[in-house]
């Protein structure tokens, strides 16, 4: 079946989206205001983007026409973020910081979460998470309808140190990290421990395997 995307409304279009591009990786984003006022919320149009320079980039939008997210009016503000990423054991955590409450309230605090300090940059990251990447924003590109795509340089980042096998070589123990993703609807998510092996087919591999 076609779905012509000039023809469908947002709700459907968006609906399209999250169905069929999954899992997404959730940016559990923590940012402060131009007074120094604390906002963490998740993001799941999210991802990796470069690696040199190291970029990320998040989807950031309203909640509904005419109002802008916390998020995105901080990192215009400051200029500085952190990317956290969430495990299976911060995820009914995330979930509280994914309520719609208004800018006075610390969505830390309600989720009984510890903010501890940054290195780089002034936000803090969450101490429960077990990856934390530390950005300065590199551009962020105008959507229109109050959505924007934020692109952040990582400048540092910090790994709980039971899931690195080896600094000197970045070798990381992904499965020990136990991420989450994102999957349709409102309420499904994923974990990222099933998974399977596909060795990459060197082009000359492949060349002799057709002359056979």
């Amino acid at each position: 079946m076609e779905f012509d995307f000039t023809t469908l409304s947002a709700s459907q279009r968006y609906k399209l989206l999250v169905s069929t591009i999954v899992p997404r990786p959730i940016a559990w984003v923590v940012s402060l205001d131009a007074a120094g006022k604390l906002n963490a919320a998740p993001f799941s149009f999210f991802n990796a983007f470069s690696q040199d320079p190291p970029v990320v980039c998040i989807g950031i939008g309203g909640r509904h026409p005419g109002d802008v997210k916390d998020t995105g009016n901080n990192i215009r503000v400051t200029g500085e973020f952190v990317v956290n990423l969430v495990s299976f054991a911060n995820a009914e955590q995330m979930n509280i910081t994914a309520i719609e409450f208004g800018p006075e309230v610390d969505e830390l605090a309600e989720a009984g979460l510890t903010p501890i300090p940054s290195v780089r940059v002034k936000p803090p990251r969450i101490a429960e998470s077990p990856v934390s990447m530390e950005c300065e924003r590199l551009m962020t590109i105008e959507l229109g309808n109050e959505r924007a795509l934020v692109l952040g340089k990582v400048l540092l980042m910090h790994i709980r140190d039971d899931a690195v096998i080896d600094a000197a070589k970045c070798y990381i123990d992904t499965p020990k990290l136990d991420l989450i993703g994102r999957m349709h609807g409102r309420g499904f998510y994923t974990r990222t421990r099933d998974q399977f092996e596909m060795p990459r087919i060197p082009v000359e591999d492949w060349q002799l395997r057709n002359t056979d």
